[in-house]
């Protein structure tokens, strides 16, 4: 594994360190790997000329997480042209049992189960601690052309996403 110890991250009392960094705005976004919930391996290829919001975190099935993929879902509805992907380490079945149970129109749940790297190319692989091995929470948006125009890292795991600038950053006004 190359790269750095970069980000922290505050969960349970502690603080623990996540593997490099999120992709800097300007850079192209490294490809994923990642399978969808029809057991599919996909890339960002998939979502060719659309705008993608990736939702990085732990696991759906935590408040916080959960809460996240809903309210990305109801403020991306409307957007034909918007992939709203949520990336985390759950079972495939895991992301489709979530989106039946909520009636999910719009996200798309991912899991990194099938393949490595996605953690450290994206900067949010938790290193140490209790959540060692899963992803911390982060917010990464791609144009069209996969440059990524916002990122945030979200230092307290148990705070949700500033959804305002993640949707203003590609030209969409949400009301929270």
């Amino acid at each position: 594994m190359s790269g750095t110890i970069a980000a922290r991250i505050l969960f349970d009392n502690g603080s623990y360190q996540t593997w490099g960094e999120l992709p800097r705005v300007g850079s192209s976004a490294p490809d994923v790997s990642l399978v969808n919930t029809k057991l599919q391996d996909v890339s960002l290829a998939n979502w060719t000329g659309m705008r993608k919001i990736m939702n990085i975190f732990i696991s759906v099935d935590t408040d916080v997480c959960a809460n996240s993929v809903i309210k990305f879902d109801r403020y991306g509805s409307g957007q034909d042209d918007l992939a709203l992907l949520m990336v985390s380490y759950d079972l495939p079945f895991a992301h489709k049992r979530f989106r039946e149970q909520h009636d999910l129109q719009k996200v798309e749940g991912l899991s990194a189960i099938r393949h490595a790297g996605f953690g450290e190319n994206y900067g949010v692989q938790i290193m140490d601690g209790p959540l060692a091995g899963m992803f911390s929470r982060a917010v990464v948006v791609l144009d069209e052309n996969n440059t990524v125009v916002h990122r945030e890292h979200i230092e307290d795991i148990t705070t949700e996403p500033d959804y305002s600038s993640a949707f203003r950053a590609l030209g969409i006004e949400i009301d929270e």
